[in-house]
Order: C-alpha cells, then structure tokens, then sequence
C-alpha cells in the first residue's frame, strides 16, 4: 500500500498500537518485530481486541481487509511518521546529547506551554520507534513540537533527524556514553553532531552552549540560519549565574543586549548546578519565540522533576536525590560535583551502581569513581553491581562493594542510614528505584 493511502487510514483511525497489552480500540496495529519477537504473530490478537487494522509484513488471511501488507513494518511506520511531519505546517524542535536531553526537553515544554499548545516527547521515547511514534502523536490543534532524539550508534540522529525533520535543534552537551556502540569519545562527537549536520543542510537555527568547547568546535565552519548562543560568560546572547545550590538551583540570567530582557532571581525545582544549561536552553528558546520574561520564569519555576533525574526526595529517614534513570562518565562526575557543593548538616552518602554500555573502557571509569569518592567527605560509600564488584581489590577501604541489589538491600537492613543526604545514581538496568524503600 502507498504511503498516501496508508494515511488516509490513518486520519480515519488516528491511534498507533505496538503492543497488544495495550491496544486502543479503533487504533492501528504494527506489528513490528523484536530481537525475541514477531509482532505478525499478534496480528490476529490485536484486531479481536478492537484494534481497526493490522500492519503485517507476512502474509495475512486471504481476504480480510483489516490487514496491511508491507514489505517493512518498521520502515513502513517511520514512513508514514515522516509524511505526517511534512503535513505539520509547525515548528519542530529535536533535542540531543549525552546528558540531560529529557530534563532540557521537559523544561522547554514548561516554559513554551505557557504560550503554546506544545507537544513534547513523552518519557524517553527517542529512538528509531520512539520518534515515529511520538511524531504520530501530534494532532491539527498543536502549535509546537519538541522531539527528543537518542542513539547509541553513528548515524541514528542522521536517520532520527530526516524523520522529524527539526526546523530547530540543540545538543546538551557530548560525554563518554554508550561508547560500546560509539567506539570512542570523537563517535559520540560524529553521532550527536549529525543534527547540527541536519540544522545546517536544512537552513535550520541552532541553540549552543558556547562555552561548551566541544560543543562550539562541532559548530564551527558550519552555517546556520540563526544561531542563538547560552552559557555562562558575557559573550552569549543569554548568559546565566548560580546563585544557589543548596538544594535546588537559584539561578539569574540576562538577555539585555539580544532580548532586552533579564531576570534577577529564579528557583527552580531542579537539584545540581549542572542543570543550570538545561534551565538556560529553554530561557533561549523561550526568548526565540517570544515569550515574556514572566512567562518563562513561570515555566521553570513551575516545573517539577518527578523522572527520576535530579529528582529530590524525602523519605522519612533521609533526603535522596533519585537520579537512576540513567549514567555515564560525564553524569557521574556531575552528580559527585553536586553532593559536593550541597551544604548539607547531616551526612553524606552516595550509593552508585555501574555504568553500562562503556565498553572497552568500562573498568578505567569506574575505577576513576572508585578513586573519587574515596576522596571525598562521605560517612558511607556504596558501590553495586558486577564491575564496581570486579575492582574492590584495586580500592581503599572506605568503599562497601556488592555483586548485586539483592545484596545492597541486605546490608541496608542490618546497617540502615540515617538523617543522611544520599545520591541514589546508576544506569537503568540496575534497577535503583528497587533501594528507595530501604533509605
């Protein structure tokens, strides 16, 4: 079936489904494939459940014309995803980076919302199923769209980029992360800069962190439409202070010479002075489009971390800050940086758990977090997971180690912690959400 007439079903039955846990009746089905899964096997069980039709790429039932036949399910639904951005007659914004696209996205969303009906990213559905679905997501009446976009691979973004088709774009900022796929730091650099890429061949306007280096040679002998420059020196179009970090972020930020505006004290919900750039990313977009300097200090003051990213919790022992959704070298070392800084009055705990998908430099990392933390002022430091475990021979002796969580759970309980400021951060795969209830 043509794109074109596949779209017509869809404006008929608006809703996509991948899943036939969660189908919507009236929604189409992909069934798209899986390293362990065949979606065409629930092709059948997706229509009794109400689903309109079913986009296979097997032979369905002679005759039913509930089904689609494709030769590609999952090319067929990045297709129809790129024919439905090119009838969005809006502006799309696509966020990158090692660190902090999803708290930069959803910052940006809280700020232009209080102008704009905005759709943003949902969670962190920002690969090459993610993206398609996501843009799918995007109905007649939205004003703006905010795309966040992840790879672990060169040449994702490329593929991710002419799929939404970003008018506007940004990269955080660029550490070693997923360096399995990436191969090395200058992969990272090659992968994220493939928006930039996008930007440039597209006549598109670029938001940099340009006191970011890495950032700003990436940029460099590259031209955009218009590029709109953050950080914190007096050279950029929106330059931002730290006022406070104690927990959460008390920032300034000036726009006098660019926007003619400036704002002298803001609170935030956020925790760790490395949300600073994040906050100032939207400030700038904010600006771009106009919004009032009220409007934008309503946006960030408005907005509440609630991801398990820089997420402030308390608990009835201790204050946790929950920051397991994901890490890597650089989101480590921010986060250490950060519990450094708090001036706390009770003790300091961190509780790390490894690192994945660092590749052939996974023991050099973490091993360089052994070496940090035994450096700083800590009542406790808990290291978990196989390749912290691998190292306990090669550290100090202020350092607990623990294979798994199972294992951190026991000694939590026959050692709890008390009246403690206590960084909770590891990679997803870990599951740390699992030792907020022992803290």
């Amino acid at each position: 079936m043509h794109i074109v007439e596949l779209y017509k079903r869809f404006q008929q039955y608006p809703i996509i489904s991948t899943d036939t846990r969660k189908i919507i009746p009236g929604s189409i089905f992909f069934a798209l494939r899986g390293a362990s899964f065949n979606g065409n096997v629930f092709a059948e069980e997706a229509l009794s459940m109400g689903a309109a039709l079913a986009v296979v790429d097997e032979p369905p039932p002679q005759g039913d014309e509930k089904y689609i036949l494709v030769e590609d399910v999952l090319r067929t639904l990045q297709d129809l995803a790129t024919y439905h951005r090119e009838q969005l007659k809006i502006p799309i914004i696509g966020i990158t980076g090692t660190n902090g696209k999803t708290t930069t996205k959803e910052l940006i969303s809280a700020v232009l919302s209080q102008k704009f009906k905005i759709y943003a990213t949902k969670g962190n559905l920002n690969n090459h199923i993610g993206v398609p679905l996501s843009l799918l997501e995007i109905r007649t009446d939205i004003e703006m769209g905010i795309i966040e976009m992840g790879a672990n691979h060169v040449g994702e973004i490329a593929l991710l980029c002419a799929i939404a088709k970003p008018d506007l774009g940004l990269i955080t900022n660029v550490g070693k992360a997923h360096l399995e796929g990436f191969g090395s730091f200058e992969g990272v650099k090659k992968a994220k800069g493939e928006l930039y890429s996008w930007l440039e061949e597209h006549n598109g306007t670029l938001f940099l962190q340009a006191d970011n280096s890495h950032l700003l040679a990436m940029a460099s002998n590259k031209e955009f439409k218009q590029i709109i420059t953050y950080g914190f020196t007096s050279g950029n179009d929106i330059k931002g202070k730290l006022i406070s970090a104690n927990p959460h972020l008390i920032l300034s930020w000036n726009s006098m010479k660019t926007f003619g505006c400036a704002a002298a004290t803001v609170p935030s919900n956020l925790t760790g002075a490395y949300n600073l750039e994040n906050i100032l990313a939207a400030v700038s977009i904010g600006l771009y489009f106009g919004l009032t300097t009220e409007e934008i200090n309503k946006g960030i003051k408005g907005y509440v971390p609630i991801n398990s990213r820089s997420q402030l919790t308390k608990t009835e022992k201790n204050t946790v800050i929950c920051d397991y959704y994901n890490a890597n070298a650089s989101s480590m070392a921010a986060a250490l940086d950060n519990v450094e800084t708090i001036a706390a009055d009770n003790k300091k705990v961190v509780v790390l758990g490894d690192m994945f998908e660092m590749g052939d430099e996974a023991a050099e990392e973490h091993l360089k977090l052994i070496e940090r933390v035994e450096k700083m002022a800590l009542e406790r430091s808990i290291l978990v997971g196989p390749c912290f475990y691998s190292l306990k021979d090669k550290a100090g002796k202020g350092s607990e180690f623990y294979k798994d969580l199972e294992a951190v759970k026991n000694a939590l309980r026959d050692t709890p912690i008390e009246h403690a400021l206590i960084l909770l951060k590891a990679s997803r795969g870990m599951a740390f959400e699992g030792l907020l209830a022992y803290l």
